[in-house]
């Protein structure tokens, strides 16, 4: 038997009433706790703002001062060191590293004065010869580097030109400068020829082996596509061949820099080789010492830009 409850509106009326607050009470705890979430969203608790926190500075490691400044302080002591001893052991002919470097003190106080054409500042001396280095160097690129490419791409010139460039690559440079003394009846432009023919091997086979060690694969592809000779040459041969060509420019102006003191010296003029060997002319041997550090500063300087020059258009790193 179905039984149906009926209520009349005067007992729905209250009901509703207390459903209605019953629904709002609940729409506010709602709200309430809507707000709480979204209030903890924004803000983090303490603990997450020790998890996010930048971790502590580690304490100083001395393993850089270990392995980076010391070394080369240990060196220099060891260096000082032996001078001292052989300054003792010959009674004063070498003179002592104390006595050097006042003399470098006062030689460095006014290294660009002038006197004469053969009486002039150490550093006017250092840039006559990068002088002559840069154009001897700079001949030896523009013909060396092409001519390095030529003989890498094609077997026939490779052929060619491999025992001449084993005959003449042992040869003393310096053996080359009474030839450029014939030809062009001067000292400056002599020197400066010994410069190149002494820079133009190491550019022409260190880029000639880079070519030569393209992937064939490449070589196949660019074939495939039937693309012209100057786009090999950019876009595939040049980028594979900039390490060993820079290599090649490295050794070169290390080459160039050791000839170009002893090309001085025997031709003369203002020059840091001319240098050293008019101050030995005048038996002072402290600047001759000088000039040895002075010659061995700039070198390095050369060999460091080059290091620097090669890490940026490669994509390794470059070492000593």
């Amino acid at each position: 038997m179905v039984s149906a409850v009926f209520h009349s509106p005067l007992e729905a009326a209250p009901a509703a009433r207390g459903g209605d607050q019953l629904r709002a009470r609940e729409a506010g705890s709602l709200q309430a706790v809507l707000h709480h979430d979204m209030t903890n969203s924004t803000t983090v608790s303490p603990p997450a703002q020790a998890a996010v926190a930048p971790p502590a500075r580690a304490a100083w490691d001395v393993s850089f001062l270990w392995l980076n400044v010391l070394p080369p302080l240990l060196g220099l002591g060891l260096l000082a060191l032996v001078w001292e001893l052989v300054f003792m052991g010959t009674g004063g002919s070498i003179p002592s590293p104390k006595d050097t470097f006042v003399q470098a003190v006062q030689i460095f106080s006014d290294p660009f004065y002038s006197k004469g054409p053969n009486d002039q500042g150490v550093g006017w001396n250092v840039l006559s010869s990068l002088k002559r280095v840069a154009m001897g160097f700079g001949l030896a690129a523009v013909v060396g580097i092409p001519v390095g490419f030529l003989i890498g791409r094609f077997s026939f010139l490779s052929r060619m030109f491999n025992p001449l460039i084993s005959l003449l690559r042992p040869v003393s440079p310096l053996a080359w400068l009474p030839i450029g003394l014939l030809v062009f009846k001067g000292a400056n432009p002599a020197a400066i020829w010994t410069i190149f023919i002494c820079s133009i091997w190491p550019m022409i086979i260190n880029t000639a082996v880079g070519v030569q060690r393209v992937p064939q694969d490449y070589m196949n592809v660019a074939r495939v596509l039937n693309l012209s000779e100057w786009k090999i040459v950019t876009k595939i041969l040049f980028p594979a061949v900039l390490p060993y060509m820079l290599t090649g420019v490295r050794l070169a102006v290390g080459t160039a820099w050791l000839v170009i003191v002893a090309a001085e010296m025997l031709t003369g003029g203002v020059g840091i080789g001319f240098w050293v060997w008019d101050e030995w002319n005048n038996l002072n041997v402290k600047n001759i010492i000088i000039a040895i550090f002075v010659i061995g500063i700039v070198g390095l300087l050369l060999e460091f830009a080059l290091i620097k020059l090669a890490t940026a258009f490669t994509f390794e790193e470059v070492k000593n």
